[in-house]
């Protein structure tokens, strides 16, 4: 859970002007950071922002769970960006194959050489902003959602699930399928060092024939990383990697991927809408609170 949805439940317990301000101004940030994320675009996430936080403020005062909170404000503001985003002329078809989003043998032979990526270097490039969020805007909606809210906003899959409306299990599938597809665009523009054909031949040649085992593990990547795969089938996978060079590159490129979107910044607002709204939504709250004191 976001830490800011818990700071925000205290604040607004304390009940004073200052504390309700601080409050409302970590709800900004947090719908405005979750809105920029899906949208890609910073009047949706102002618009979605206002609206969002229009609504709840007559909600905020029967609310006193962090966790009822988070969901109510990522589910309006889930709902409010899905209405309002433009669809990018890049975006694939709605659902993504996992066979799609597997290396190709090509890929398979470059990972394996010698020259190939270098995890750490991948890190590090991969950093660059602008080059993850047009992977993630690529997205189709229902994958996208998902994995912003996971990776990058840091809610756990249980709480994903009741956002989404989406049963845990179809949220890891999703998950999955997201960081391969956003790992696969960000390799797009990752530039192979040259070899020479003598010893790419030799590489080659010197590969043992790779079983089909190793599609099959690529399924398991994600529960591996996230610590979810059950002991049995953890053994089997760190087994296959200690034999598989390829894959085990593989994992590395996916896990730096994860990495970035997790430390990816949040974009800020404009300061001054900021304040003239969460001016509108103190008043609003102190009407929700009377009302509902009297009543």
């Amino acid at each position: 859970m976001r830490s800011e949805i818990e700071q925000a439940i205290v604040l607004l317990h304390q009940g004073n002007d200052a504390a309700l301000e601080k409050a409302l101004a970590l709800l900004q940030n947090t719908v405005f950071s979750f809105s920029m994320r899906v949208c890609g675009q910073r009047e949706d996430a102002e618009d979605t922002m206002q609206e969002v936080l229009l609504k709840s403020a007559s909600q905020l005062p029967k609310i006193d769970n962090p966790k009822a909170l988070l969901v109510w404000i990522y589910k309006v503001a889930k709902n409010r960006c899905l209405m309002s985003r433009r669809r990018s002329k890049f975006a694939p078809a709605s659902e993504l194959s996992l066979d799609q989003l597997m290396p190709d043998r090509k890929e398979l032979e470059e990972l394996s050489a010698d020259g190939g990526i270098n995890p750490e270097m991948l890190a590090i490039r991969s950093d660059e902003a602008g080059r993850l969020r047009e992977a993630i805007q690529k997205l189709p909606s229902q994958y996208r959602i998902v994995l912003v809210l996971r990776d990058m906003e840091g809610l756990t899959d249980d709480e994903v699930a009741e956002v989404t409306g989406l049963r845990p299990g179809t949220v890891r599938v999703r998950l999955h399928r997201a960081r391969l597809f956003v790992r696969k665009e960000l390799m797009r523009t990752w530039k192979m060092r040259p070899r020479k054909k003598v010893e790419v031949a030799a590489s080659r040649a010197a590969e043992p024939h790779r079983p089909v085992r190793c599609k099959a593990l690529f399924a398991e990547l994600s529960d591996y990383l996230d610590e979810q795969l059950d002991d049995s089938l953890c053994e089997e996978l760190e087994l296959h990697l200690d034999g598989c060079a390829p894959c085990k590159v593989f994992l590395a490129s996916l896990e730096a991927t994860i990495e970035q979107c997790r430390k990816s910044p949040a974009e800020c607002r404009t300061r001054e809408t900021a304040v003239e709204l969460r001016q509108e939504l103190v008043q609003n709250y102190r009407r929700a609170a009377e009302a509902l004191r009297s009543g």
